[in-house]
Parts: C-alpha cells; structure tokens; sequence
C-alpha cells in the first residue's frame, strides 16, 4: 500500500468529511489560527497539497514554508484569499468548488429577496409584541419586481432562473457582457441600481469588487429598492449601507455576509429595516457533502496526473 499524500487542512469541516479525507489523505487538521501556525511550522516541508476557503485563504509567508506543496484547493467558488501570484509562479495547481453549492446559495439569496421585501425581521418581532395587520402598513409584492443581479456567474444564473417563478424581468451588470444571457445588461453597477427594485450582489470578494455598492449605487437604488447580498461582505461599504437605512434612502436590506466577520457588524444591528444571517448561504448538508467530493475529485485528479477537475 502506498504512503498516503499530506494534506494541511485550514478550514472547519466536520467529523465525517474527516474521517473521509483521513481514508485517502495523510491529514493535518488546523482551523483555528495557534493550530494553523503550528502546523506550518511543524510540518510545512511535508505538504503536498493544502484545502482551505476563499475568506481564511493562505498566506505568501505560509507558502513559502512548503516547498513541496503541489495542490491548493478551496472549498467554495471563492479563492480571494489565495495568492494566485506566487501559487502560479511555482507552478502550483490551483482549483475550487465551483457548481458545488450554487443552488443553497441561490435558494438563500431569494429567502432575503422575500424577507427583505416582505419585511420578515419586523413582522416577526410585531408579531411577537402582539401587533396585529391592522397597525401595520402592507408589505409590497416580490412578484413583478425589477431584479438586478451583480455578477452573472453560477450563483448569479441559478438566482435569475429562480427570479422567472416571480415573473421577475431580470437586469445584470458584469465587466462585459455575457454571450448567451438572455437577461438586460447594464454598463454600471449604478446604471443597473437605478432600474431595478432588488439588487443582488453576486461578485466575488477581493480588489476589484471592494465597496462596489457604496452610497452612489444606494442613493440610485432609492427609497423604494432593495439590496441582498450574498457575494461577500467587502463587495458592500457598511457604513454607506448603515446610513441609507437608517435614513430610509433605500427600503431596506437582506444580508448573508458582512466586513466584520465573523463579529456582527455593529452600524447595522439595531435597524429593522434589515435582515441578517451568518454567512450560512451555501450552508446545507448536501452542498458541503458536494464541496468535500469535488475537493476529492480534484485532489485525485491531480496526483492522478490528470488534471484538477475545477480549475481555478
């Protein structure tokens, strides 16, 4: 039988994805920071290959101490936390969990498009304080709303295609164009804001996308628009976010990620036109179970030699 390869994991995962790597996998197990470091400094010359998520990614120093380091996987789509510079200059083969939790994430993402909509958070806490409809304005429709989607990737498509049941029209903003989308594209993120009444951001983290939707974009989304984010935290400027809020400058908001992870951000929690959740939208049993086989799949395809199956 032959030695089983590393492997350094950085990211929590449970007992029995585990035990599911451990049967193939010589694993490390480091998810939290005094784990990780020490693991590195232990055992950094041993690694061959290296799981970790887009917002823990790896750092330059860490890779540095790995030179036998071949594969460097995420689990999710995200990889912003990876450093793709110095993993491709060694040649290093890079992957990730694209398609693998897509439809959680899109199912999540129309759960805050209606409770935003809705108003979920303040109905629920009225109801509990015993308000009954009467006292309440009525919540608006989602069915007919003008969807706008930054970002039509594979999240972005499967939110559009949920977006139809709605009866939904959908616009998007990309860098450029996407070939065979059927939906309106707009040139800008602001262009995109001033036609719809539901903005999603669907953009990966990183440089590019960093306060994307800032108070421009919020201020042309209005008074009677929404926005949802499931992207990632840094896409939206909380503090512009906070402030349009507050000031009803839009209608209000649908939250999965945030600046501050994992801490809550503090300018928001006490809005009611807001609803939040822990950064759970690709969350569900079946699409980690998903990303775990895809990370397997593109380990063995690797040091099968041929080839990762989701190149990043």
């Amino acid at each position: 039988m032959s030695e089983k390869i590393p492997l350094l994991v950085l990211n929590g995962l449970a007992a029995e994805h585990r035990a599911q790597i451990a049967a193939v996998y010589d694993l490390t197990y480091a998810p939290t920071p005094a784990e990780r470091a020490a693991a590195v400094a232990q055992h950094g010359a041993r690694f061959r290959a290296v799981l970790t998520i887009g917002t823990i990614g790896l750092t330059e120093e860490e890779l540095a101490a790995m030179p036998a380091l071949e594969l460097a996987c995420c689990m999710g789509v995200g990889y912003e936390g990876l450093p793709m510079q110095a993993l491709r200059a060694r040649g290093i083969a890079t992957a990730n969990g694209a398609g693998t939790n897509d439809d959680c994430v899109a199912d999540h993402a129309f759960g805050l498009i209606i409770g935003a909509v809705r108003g979920f958070h303040a109905l629920d806490r009225q109801c509990r304080e015993g308000v009954w409809r009467e006292s309440i304005a009525q919540p608006p429709n989602v069915s007919g709303k003008k969807l706008g989607i930054l970002g039509l990737g594979g999240i972005g498509r499967k939110i559009a295609k949920r977006a139809a049941g709605f009866e939904m029209p959908v616009g998007y903003h990309n860098r450029r164009p996407v070939e065979d989308a059927p939906h309106r594209y707009f040139d800008s993120p602001i262009a995109l804001a001033r036609w719809c009444d539901v903005l999603v951001c669907a953009v990966p983290g990183g440089p590019a996308t960093q306060h994307l939707v800032g108070a421009e974009v919020l201020d042309a989304l209005g008074p009677q628009g929404w926005l949802v984010n499931i992207g990632r935290g840094s896409v939206v400027d909380t503090d512009a976010l906070a402030a349009a809020l507050r000031e009803h400058r839009i209608a209000g908001a649908g939250l999965d990620v945030y600046e501050s992870e994992p801490r809550p951000p503090q300018q928001l929690i006490g809005l009611d036109n807001l609803l939040i959740t822990p950064h759970v939208a690709g969350w569900s049993p079946e699409a980690t179970q998903a990303s775990v086989d895809r990370f397997m799949a593109n380990a063995e395809g690797h040091f099968s030699g041929r080839g990762v199956v989701s190149p990043i």
